[in-house]
């Protein structure tokens, strides 16, 4: 039973920014440390800085001779668990392995040319040059170094989604990277069946295809190994029957006889080609990074049909009251709402303020993920300092004034950013909200802009027609432009 069905939340996977988890079986995700090196959203961010920090230390005490300290440092990946991410069959097999794996893994990259070529650079590099290791491992070690991370977005999203936790628990060793030690902490976690579970962002798991060695090999190694071939007329190349006209035909090389004869699929003879062509590898590094996204939700959960979701949340966002009593259900639907439309662009929902002041007010802080298109480009070519998104929900049968308006600005901060989004039932005076959004710009340089229901009715909409559109987009081009070119 996933998490969703286990406490209740109502909510699908698209509604959802952690991977809804099974307890009782492994789902075929893996935590891809190139994606999150890809990533630029503050917890991406973060994650990406501890990893570095480990595989840095790690290369250093290689370096240095120091093996022993290393293999030290390798006996803490065993094989985890809590994710519930993976390749095993039936009931998750991370418990109790200890550090045979762990073990296995520092072996073969002793053993492996890697070392001796200087060609690893990032953690994800063992894929391609160690033996034995693929996406599961590299999710495996990932799992390991990031587990304080994981731990405070796991509480982060229990208590957004009014999840239980248990204080105290012990937990698995994680990676400090200001003390450069493994350490062990006790956490609120979040506990099913006596253990405890990890949630992951979606935005940050993949299938493991892209970075890929048969891939790397195929058509990075052997196309270049292939160009030059034919450049110096080599051993291998062939020619194809001559043209009337020509006395000799085409050149041409067979990918199977370079394989066979100069470059064979087998990491340490790669790794020795990548150590004399360092850029072939750069290209292909560069060529997965730059493709790399988050998948979307259909390819995260195929059972649900993103049409008849955006139709259930437009009715329910219609029958949802107006008022005091329904704010909660209405700033936990805004949430899923959210979550769908904006997917992957906002990422890390948190739970900023947790008042109960008559309305139930809770307000949200997204990370900007924005890679392409209106966040990115507010954030990197406006210059509105915008890493974060703070979303203020008012269930209001009233008008939004001067006052909702103040609130939200008084969260903008250096850090925080100066962007949010007013998300508001309807209004009296569209015109007069958009002055007073207008004015704030004007005055302090300071953006908000207000997203009714019909707004949001819209959106869902034409994603219900077609899931691929990005609406989304062109709503914030419109709204943005609309209080900032005023």
């Amino acid at each position: 039973m996933q998490i969703s069905k286990i406490f209740n939340l109502k909510k699908t996977q698209a509604e959802l920014d952690f991977v809804d988890i099974d307890p009782e079986r492994d789902i075929q995700l893996y935590i891809d440390s190139q994606l999150i090196g890809a990533s630029n959203h503050a917890f991406a961010d973060r994650c990406h800085n501890t990893i570095s920090d480990f595989f840095s230390f790690f290369l250093e005490l290689i370096q240095q001779g120091e093996q022993e300290r290393a293999r030290e440092l390798f006996s803490y990946l065993s094989e985890p668990n809590e994710t519930c991410l993976g390749s095993s069959k039936g009931k998750p097999k991370g418990r109790g392995v200890g550090d045979e794996q762990a073990g296995e893994i520092f072996e073969s990259i002793m053993a492996s040319k890697a070392i001796v070529t200087g060609v690893l650079h990032d953690l994800e590099d063992f894929r391609i040059f160690v033996h034995g290791v693929g996406p599961d491992k590299v999710s495996d070690m990932t799992t390991n170094i990031i587990r304080k991370n994981l731990i405070e977005y796991t509480q982060s999203q229990c208590e957004l989604h009014g999840i239980p936790m248990i204080d105290g628990i012990a937990t698995n060793p994680w990676w400090n990277a200001d003390t450069r030690q493994w350490e062990s902490s006790h956490e609120t976690m979040l506990v099913i069946d006596d253990e405890p579970i990890l949630l992951v962002p979606k935005s940050l798991v993949s299938r493991g295809i892209a970075f890929d060695f048969d891939r790397y090999h195929r058509h990075f190694v052997l196309n270049f190994v292939k160009i030059q071939e034919i450049a110096s007329n080599g051993p291998h190349v062939r020619h194809r029957k001559a043209k009337k006209g020509q006395e000799v035909g085409d050149s041409y090389v067979t990918k199977k006889d370079l394989a066979k004869f100069v470059v064979p699929p087998n990491k340490d003879y790669v790794a020795e080609f990548t150590a004399k062509h360092p850029k072939v590898f750069k290209d292909f590094k560069d060529f997965t990074k730059g493709n790399a996204k988050p998948l979307d939700n259909s390819e995260l959960n195929s059972t649900t049909n993103i049409g008849d979701l955006c139709a259930y949340l437009i009715q329910t966002l219609i029958n949802t009251p107006v008022g005091a009593e329904d704010a909660g259900n209405y700033h936990s639907l805004i949430v899923g709402i959210l979550e769908l439309i904006f997917h992957p662009t906002l990422s890390c929902p948190k739970k900023e303020v947790g008042i109960n002041d008559g309305r139930k007010r809770i307000d949200i802080t997204f990370d900007n993920a924005a890679r392409s298109g209106q966040l990115f480009d507010l954030h990197q070519i406006k210059k509105v300092a915008c890493p974060y998104i703070m979303i203020e929900c008012k269930n209001y049968g009233r008008e939004i004034g001067n006052p909702e308006l103040d609130q939200l600005a008084g969260r903008f901060t250096v850090n925080r950013g100066n962007f949010g989004m007013l998300l508001c039932r309807s209004v009296e005076n569209y015109k007069r909200l958009i002055d007073r959004c207008r004015d704030l710009w004007k005055d302090k340089r300071e953006l908000i802009i207000p997203v009714l229901d019909d707004d949001l009715v819209s959106i869902l909409q034409t994603k219900a027609l077609a899931p691929t559109d990005r609406p989304e987009e062109t709503f914030l081009a419109d709204r943005i432009r609309e209080v900032m070119l005023a």
